[in-house]
């Protein structure tokens, strides 16, 4: 625990084999981790054998491949349930380094932000880690639609390394976001929505044979998916839209 608190590490993981002993190791390094899930999409390798003999863990496996959005549906009800006052988002494929946790994990903790992300922007170093010049582009670009649409200032909406309050994840509503990589993108326009405190903290690029990536096809459809959620918020903004995801009157927890 940190303060109390009880902090629940996350990995949506797929063929994460070769990376994820690594990324377990430095996150249980930290001493105020409770508890670390796995969720195995339909892995074609050995990653849910690698993750049964991990201290602290717990693995859930899906029988069929649901994609990365159902993957994070099943982190976050798994956590919930077992009590997390913190749940962290690592990626097992050590894209994003655990080494910035008490980061992440602190300003909730300490009533500060309700959110944190790993922004892989801040800091200006994103392609030399290793990010592709067309997925920098794409993510700048998308990321000034977004600020434009949805109205906040945030450096990327993007990223794959987030950490939320137990209040957070019990607000959104999960099951209606997609089981895709959009199903991102949503959560965060359903936070901003709500109110809720959104901090980012510099995170380093790593990009190499081992990290997880979508190709180009699938990075245009979530493009326009991102879009797609801008507007949808916009259009809620101006009382042209509502539900679940954007809920009237529009709650407000600052």
């Amino acid at each position: 625990m940190m303060d109390g608190k009880r902090v629940v590490i996350v990995m949506p993981a797929y063929n994460a084999g070769r990376t994820l002993e690594r990324t377990h190791a430095e996150v249980l390094a930290h001493g105020f981790v409770d508890r670390v899930i796995v969720v195995d999409d339909a892995s074609r390798d050995d990653t849910v054998e690698r993750a049964r003999s991990l201290p602290r863990t717990s693995v859930h496996v899906h029988a069929v491949n649901r994609g990365y959005g159902a993957n994070q549906k099943t982190c976050y009800g798994l956590a919930l349930d077992d009590g997390a006052d913190v749940v962290v988002m690592v990626h097992p494929d050590y894209q994003y380094t655990p080494k910035l946790l008490p980061a992440l994990v602190a300003p909730i903790v300490w009533d500060v932000h309700d959110c944190m992300l790993g922004s892989r922007i801040l800091g200006g170093r994103a392609l030399h880690g290793g990010m592709p010049a067309y997925k920098y582009v794409a993510n700048r670009a998308l990321t000034l639609a977004e600020n434009l649409l949805i109205g906040a200032k945030l450096s990327e909406y993007h990223t794959g390394y987030r950490a939320f309050s137990r209040e957070v994840l019990l607000s959104l509503p999960l099951a209606d976001n997609s089981d895709d990589f959009v199903f991102d993108n949503q959560m965060l326009a359903e936070i901003v929505w709500r109110g809720f405190r959104v901090g980012e903290v510099t995170c380093p690029t790593k990009y190499f044979a081992e990290a997880s990536s979508i190709n180009f096809g699938r990075s245009l459809r979530y493009g326009f998916g991102c879009l797609r959620t801008g507007l949808a918020f916009r259009l809620a903004s101006w009382g042209l839209g509502s539900g679940a995801r954007y809920p009237r009157p529009r709650p407000d927890h600052r």
